[in-house]
């Protein structure tokens, strides 16, 4: 869990449960943290997502890493980040059976909601994951929170992990961060039809292996008098929709002809 910046009591959890945090799903879904609230370690993030189409609230590098490869996975429906352990009777009782301290705000005495980084809506299922340093893993404190979460997701018969960055594949992320500066496809200020026809154009060069990204990019800006920068755009577009597949747990070489392009 965040650490709090800000008053915490019964007054703020009502008004939080009145703004809809930590309900919803797909686009409606508000997260229970929003990076306003609480500060964290690492760099907070904004992001868009293409599967819900909104704005996630991410608290680590790590977090936004692993965003981005739930975000792309095919299996993966809806994600809902910073999700609470809403039902606090439950958790608070599953605290005092293992005989662990329930964190509670110091000043107003109110117990805190504790949250899961990610609950995963996926094609077979829940899943919920919450990340870790792996380093934070010998810290008895985190152990005993992270312990309540096991038990009460247990209880909801809801799949939990815990992932640290040792099962996050850091070039994969960055890949797709890289290939989502392309999400606003509108931004290339071109003609839908000149749009359609330079993609068409480098599809069919990609796809025949005879020739790398950078050349197809090329010859695309020069044949339908583009900015340049604008082909590779295009290349970032035909990934971001899967008709072309590329390997991206690697290193990128747009030089690269059949070893980069696997259709």
């Amino acid at each position: 869990m965040a650490k709090h910046r800000h008053i915490w009591n019964q007054s703020v959890y009502e008004r939080f449960l009145h703004d809809g945090r930590g309900q919803g799903i797909g686009p409606e879904y508000k997260p229970w943290i929003y990076i306003q609230d609480f500060s964290s370690q690492g760099t907070v993030s904004r992001v868009k997502g293409r599967k819900t189409g909104r704005v996630h609230h991410l608290m680590s590098n790590n977090e936004l890493a692993y965003f981005y490869i739930l975000d792309w996975s095919d299996s993966v429906l809806d994600i809902r980040e910073q999700y609470p352990l809403a039902d606090i009777n439950t958790a608070m009782n599953i605290a005092q059976q293992a005989e662990i301290r329930y964190p509670i705000d110091n000043i107003s005495g109110f117990p805190y909601i504790l949250t899961c980084d990610f609950m995963v809506t996926t094609d077979s299922g829940y899943k919920a994951r919450t990340v870790k340093l792996s380093t934070e893993l010998s810290n008895k404190r985190v152990l005993e929170k992270l312990e309540i979460e096991r038990r009460y997701w247990a209880m909801k018969a809801i799949d939990w992990r815990i992932i640290t960055e040792k099962e996050i594949c850091f070039r994969k992320a960055q890949n797709i961060e890289w290939l989502y500066s392309a999400q606003d496809f509108e931004i290339t200020r071109t003609t839908p039809r000149t749009e359609t026809e330079a993609i068409e154009l480098m599809y069919q060069m990609l796809r025949t292996h005879d020739y790398s990204v950078n050349e197809a990019a090329k010859t695309a800006e020069e044949d339908f008098l583009l900015a340049k920068g604008t082909g590779l755009f295009f290349f970032k577009y035909l990934v971001l929709k899967k008709r072309i597949n590329i390997d991206l747990n690697g290193i990128l070489d747009l030089n690269a002809k059949k070893e980069l392009i696997m259709l």
